[in-house]
């Protein structure tokens, strides 16, 4: 079989859907209120046994490089083994579909063999929903296949800028500044030339190092574009934070009255100015 890894997301989502569409037409059938659902229900179900069993090769395809990353292998080996018996339940239900199908002139007997599919599915959605959790498990919590999947080394990097960023955050809200302040220098080595990590970085000068003096300095030489609202905001923002810090508060608001003229809808000036203005 081909390296399917790199769709295994996209297999695994078309099995949940087909699935459980499947499974509600084949509850319904039972009722014989709409006829055209049993063999529609058959149709979903069986066609999601096959995507299982796709899902369930692209997945130990796949699994290597999450495997690898420290700390996620039991998360990866729970998520594989929830898969495989989940794919072993559904081509199960999918062999009572088959033989509902073959019966089509006998409706007591494929009556009950689509009841027999019904209960089987109603525990197979149970399997499918635990594949899925440990499936979400290994993606967010351990990053398993995030810039990993396609191979390219940028998508790797994008993968690591996030988790310092991420990280970043985490510590400066536990109040680990010089663990904070090291993790945004990082960042700004990985990603030069981005205004938005530049001034990241001025940042983390001002609240994790409070170096106001090097933090007026770098934005004193930081040049961003005239007409990107965002980043003149952004400056603006941090160098009258940076002058209250240094005791500067009328240089300060002269800043930030500025940016209300230039910029009057901006929620985070109006903030400042209100911050300044408290005694």
């Amino acid at each position: 079989m081909p390296d399917i890894a790199a769709f295994h997301p996209q297999i695994v989502h078309f099995v949940i859907a087909l699935f459980y569409v499947g499974l509600v037409l084949r509850l319904v059938s039972l009722t014989k209120l709409f006829a055209w659902t049993k063999p529609a229900g058959a149709a979903l179900l069986i066609v999601a046994a096959l995507a299982a069993a796709s899902a369930a090769k692209s997945g130990d395809q796949a699994h290597g490089p999450a495997e690898r990353i420290p700390g996620a292998r039991e998360a990866v080996e729970r998520h594989e083994h929830d898969g495989e018996r989940a794919r072993n339940m559904l081509i199960a239900i999918a062999v009572l579909e088959i033989a509902g199908l073959a019966f089509f002139r006998k409706d007591q007997i494929q009556r009950g063999i689509y009841a027999g599919s019904a209960v089987l599915g109603l525990v197979g959605g149970w399997m499918v929903y635990e594949a899925a959790e440990h499936g979400g498990q290994v993606v967010y919590q351990y990053a398993g296949g995030v810039g990993t999947r396609g191979g390219d080394s940028a998508h790797v990097r994008q993968l690591l800028v996030a988790g310092l960023f991420h990280q970043a955050q985490a510590d400066r809200q536990a109040g680990r500044a010089a663990d904070a302040a090291r993790l945004f220098a990082e960042l700004v080595v990985r990603m030069p030339g981005d205004l938005s990590v530049a001034l990241m970085g001025i940042e983390s000068q001002l609240k994790d190092r409070g170096d106001f003096e090097g933090a007026m300095a770098a934005l004193a030489a930081l040049t961003v574009p005239d007409d990107d609202a965002r980043l003149v905001t952004r400056k603006g923002l941090l160098l009258g934070e940076a002058l209250v810090a240094a005791g500067q508060r009328d240089a300060a608001r002269t800043v930030l009255d500025g940016l209300a003229q230039r910029f009057p809808e901006s929620g985070g000036v109006k903030q400042a100015i209100e911050k300044l203005n408290q005694p």
